[in-house]
């Protein structure tokens, strides 16, 4: 599933193959641990709480990977899931109702990793007989945006500003901005072209 859409030929390829099991060792590693005696433990990465970060990369991935299957793209959905672990990894916590999340993700692609996963959360519902995540639109919401900065039609700066930011607002910021000022210094503002969530360009001379 991971080397390509189904309905298309794919060449056999052994890097598919290490490809997805370097993927599926990575979930493992995020959640499970060795002890002195070589034992597999529940790692102490997955922990009770929240990370608003990590959210929203599990609700991202959750409409990925729901658009990917319902159109038969299953190997954008592992990506996706790819990306998430590796979000995951780059934690130092993992709180465990967004891990367990991801788990009815992975669990009809790889289930029984993900059940033996869900065993060692001390879960004592399978995954397959539990409902399907349910998407949090809120989360999607980007908070911040960035903007292209332009002097006389040069890229000098990228900026981040409110989704909500308004034109002015948006024109202050790029001309405080310290790599725009460098080039504007000494010069005459005449224009400022502001293009709403995308970017500034500001005319001097």
């Amino acid at each position: 599933m991971f080397m390509g859409p189904l309905d298309q030929d794919k060449p056999w390829a052994m890097k598919g193959v290490e490809g997805v099991h370097r993927f599926l060792a990575k979930v493992w590693r995020v959640a499970c641990s060795e002890d002195s005696e070589g034992k597999w433990e529940l790692s102490g990465k997955i922990v009770e709480g929240q990370n608003d970060d990590l959210a929203k990369v599990t609700h991202q991935t959750i409409k990925r990977v729901e658009e990917a299957i319902n159109s038969l793209r299953f190997n954008t959905a592992i990506s996706a899931m790819m990306e998430c672990t590796n979000a995951y990894t780059a934690a130092k916590e993992v709180p465990k109702d967004l891990f367990l999340t991801f788990l009815k993700l992975l669990s009809p692609f790889a289930p029984h990793l993900a059940e033996e996963i869900n065993s060692i959360l001390e879960e004592g519902e399978l995954l397959s007989e539990q409902r399907w995540p349910e998407l949090n639109e809120s989360l999607l919401v980007e908070s911040e945006i960035q903007l292209i900065v332009q002097v006389n039609g040069k890229l000098r700066a990228r900026i981040l500003v409110p989704a909500d930011v308004s034109k002015e607002d948006a024109e202050k910021a790029a001309l405080a901005d310290e790599n725009v000022t460098a080039h504007t210094n000494g010069k005459t503002v005449r224009k400022v072209i502001v293009v709403p969530g995308k970017l500034v360009n500001i005319v001097a001379n």
